[in-house]
């Protein structure tokens, strides 16, 4: 029995990062189901943060295991987690998809771990071995040859701002897993989300109110509010509570490498939901985006043992 659990164990932050990101791969497709038609971005996000923070603060009256004290020398670095992780990086991604297409901002999400690479050797002093580097070129690689695979993910119009904007999301989201990574060594991961989610909301209300306000529930049917509740509770719930537990066992440029995921995710949903064609160079870049995932997160490991 113990030999079972240990394996188990370990492979559970791994398991946490995999459905993190295949719900942020499905997200793509399915908030664009009901954004911009029933809900402006900003109106949309403040719903995601507003419900979310109410979650996460019901552990508060779960008992005193999940009421501890703060230290002063950490509020600051909560509050820049509230902004960079939950108030920037969610309006910033909404405002990108909502102009730009699901797969192209998956694939745009590919330049996160190369920025949680670069913050984390300049902040964290993270030394990159020669796999992690090959890994890093693989998955930027499959990333690429995705990338080129279809015309309809061809920067046009509008389309180039959202690009920008998700371009920017990525960024926010790399300073947040870097920041917040020292507190995963101090406190439970369900307080320190807590906070980084209620500053969060903070940032979000003076950008989002006015949005909500003009949503008109009547339109909805069981289909977009089926919609709404996943993007809610799957694609913002769940990850932000499997991203911060991963991140108490991992480095955050080993959480970053899942992102390699999104694109496969996003391609899949888009195959199941609008008929795209699966080519052999899509093929081909998931072999090279997986290999990269595999090379930075267990290669290291198994040469060490």
């Amino acid at each position: 029995m113990n030999k079972q659990a240990g394996p188990f164990r370990g492979w559970g932050p791994h398991l946490a990062l995999f459905g993190a990101n295949l719900f942020y791969g499905a997200g793509f497709t399915v908030a664009k189901q009901v954004m911009p038609r029933l809900i402006q971005p900003l109106g949309f996000i403040f719903i995601r943060v507003s419900v979310v923070t109410i979650l996460f603060w019901l552990s508060f009256a779960a008992g005193k295991k999940y009421r501890t004290k703060i230290a002063k020398k950490d509020w600051p670095i909560l509050m820049l987690g509230g902004l960079f992780g939950v108030g920037l990086n969610q309006m910033l991604f909404f405002m990108g998809i909502n102009l730009t297409f699901p797969i192209h901002g998956a694939l745009i999400m590919m330049s996160t771990p190369l920025i949680i690479t670069l913050i984390a050797t300049f902040v964290l002093k993270e030394k990159i071995g020669i796999n992690k580097s090959i890994g890093l070129l693989l998955g930027i690689s499959g990333a690429i040859v995705l990338m080129s695979a279809g015309k309809e993910i061809t920067i046009t119009g509008n389309s180039a701002l959202g690009d920008l904007f998700v371009f920017l999301n990525a960024t926010s989201y790399a300073i947040y897993l870097v920041i917040i990574k020292p507190l995963m060594q101090r406190y439970r991961p369900i307080i320190v989300i807590r906070w980084v989610f209620l500053f969060g909301f903070m940032f979000v209300i003076p950008f989002g109110w006015h949005q909500f306000a003009d949503i008109d529930w009547g339109l909805f049917s069981t289909t977009d509010y089926l919609c709404v509740a996943f993007i809610v509770i799957c694609v913002t719930f769940f990850t932000y509570l499997w991203n911060i537990y991963a991140l108490r066992h991992l480095s955050p440029s080993t959480a970053g490498a899942y992102i390699y995921m999104q694109p496969i995710c996003a391609a899949i949903i888009s195959i199941i939901v609008t008929g795209e064609q699966l080519t052999i160079t899509k093929l081909l870049a998931t072999l090279l985006i997986f290999t990269g995932v595999y090379m930075v997160n267990f290669l290291q490991k198994k040469k060490a043992l």
